[in-house]
């Protein structure tokens, strides 16, 4: 059964690998086209019906691109599709969320001093968040508000605000921003698949049949490719953001998220501005690095804890770690060589806060991450880093036996 935690564990990089490989061929195209759309130039030697043109240099060639804003006067012979790219970033990411949150629910996805909940309940919540996220933004994007792009997209951002803020209290700060990623992602990704591919399906549909498709379908797909391309910066933000704690395990984590989303708008501000050959606006990174410093300043607020349970009992779910014989030589060792970084003040210089927001200052905490220890610094001599604190081998031997005996124990129990 402990040769689960070893594929388990590489199951989950071979599923973020292709969550990153997809990923970049969805934001490298997404981009790529806004930046496209934004730079056509009109001229008047256009064939009817294209809205501009646009030339381009790369690959030791040049390009000559149209864009035709309905459709043109007949199907092309081939026509090349961008959906895949889409469909499998989101499918891989909730992939991720399978094996990382909910596999691992009782670690990463349940706080039970911020919301005491069951493995299933806090999971079902989790998936209800997702889908009736899209269904609220896109009863939004089809009201009347979505006539109004910058009003619409105002709206997007108080719910976003809203989530970040609702999160926190539900899950891990780790947790509440992956799923804000997750959240953010599922409704660009539902745009693709619920909007903008079936309004080009209409449109080449009429094409074949000899009508004259409708200009709207070509406008509503446009204005949701404009939010999938303003939200994508916050999305991977949130995504790498696990690895830094200072991020999403502070006292104001979703003001943070929320002045994430404004930096997302800044950045790609500047970027849409130039590709539309309407200068260059410095004061969009000027903006942006005055948000990040107030991330910075917030992130080291103090953390107020009121009405904390007991930190040190140890969960139901982890009680074999906690009771098995070899854990009072593990607790010794961990205490020597991981507990100048694993606390709540790590005395290691450089570090502020622990890596991963992970601590080892009590027997809860260290049998709560029995799985990372032994694949980080039993398996593996991962950690800690450069080995500074010269783990011995016996050590990282004892680490082993300490797993493996607990999970063999509670396989007989």
């Amino acid at each position: 059964m402990y040769e689960y935690a070893i594929a388990w564990e590489w199951l989950a990089f071979a599923a973020r690998w292709f969550h990153v490989i997809t990923a970049i061929a969805w934001i490298g195209s997404s981009f790529y086209f806004i930046a496209l759309d934004l730079g056509l130039v009109k001229r008047p030697h256009l064939p009817p019906g294209a809205y501009g043109e646009e030339w381009q240099v790369h690959g030791g060639g040049f390009y000559h691109i149209q864009k035709y804003l309905v459709a043109p006067a007949t199907m092309p012979e081939h026509l090349t599709w961008f959906k895949y790219e889409s469909y499998f970033t989101w499918l891989s990411g909730f992939l991720m969320l399978c094996i990382v949150y909910y596999g691992g629910a009782n670690l990463f996805l349940i706080d039970r001093h911020v919301l005491d909940v069951s493995v299933p309940v806090a999971i079902l919540i989790s998936l209800a968040s997702l889908a009736v996220g899209w269904i609220v933004y896109d009863l939004l994007c089809k009201s009347p508000l979505g006539k109004n792009t910058w009003g619409l997209m105002a709206a997007l951002y108080v719910v976003l605000v809203f989530m970040a803020w609702g999160y926190t209290h539900l899950f891990t700060g780790r947790a509440a921003f992956l799923h804000l990623g997750a959240f953010t992602a599922t409704i660009m990704s539902a745009n693709v698949f619920f909007i903008i591919m079936p309004n080009q399906r209409i449109v080449v549909a009429d094409l074949i049949a000899g009508r004259t498709p409708d200009a709207k379908y070509g406008a509503i797909a446009k204005q949701r490719s404009l939010h999938n391309n303003y939200l994508t910066l916050p999305v991977i933000f949130f995504m790498l953001s696990n690895h830094y704690p200072l991020a999403f395990g502070t006292a104001y984590n979703w003001v943070i998220a929320a002045l994430v989303f404004l930096m997302g708008v800044t950045i790609r501000h500047w970027f849409n501005t130039t590709h539309a050959r309407k200068g260059r606006p410095t004061w969009t990174w000027i903006a942006t690095v005055i948000l990040f410093i107030l991330i910075m300043w917030l992130s080291t607020v103090p953390k107020i804890l009121t009405g904390e349970k007991d930190a040190e009992a140890v969960a139901p779910a982890f009680l074999q770690f906690a009771q098995d014989a070899h854990f009072p030589a593990v607790k010794q060792m961990i205490s020597t060589r991981c507990s100048m970084c694993h606390a709540a003040e790590p005395v290691y210089e450089g570090i502020v806060r622990p890596p991963k927001e992970v601590m080892f200052e009590n027997d809860a905490e260290i049998a709560m991450h029995a799985r990372e220890i032994y694949i980080q610094a039993g398996r593996s001599h991962a950690m800690p880093p450069g080995n500074v604190t010269e783990v011995t081998l016996e050590e990282r031997k004892l680490l082993v036996a300490w797993f493996e005996s607990s999970v063999n124990q509670g396989k007989t129990q």
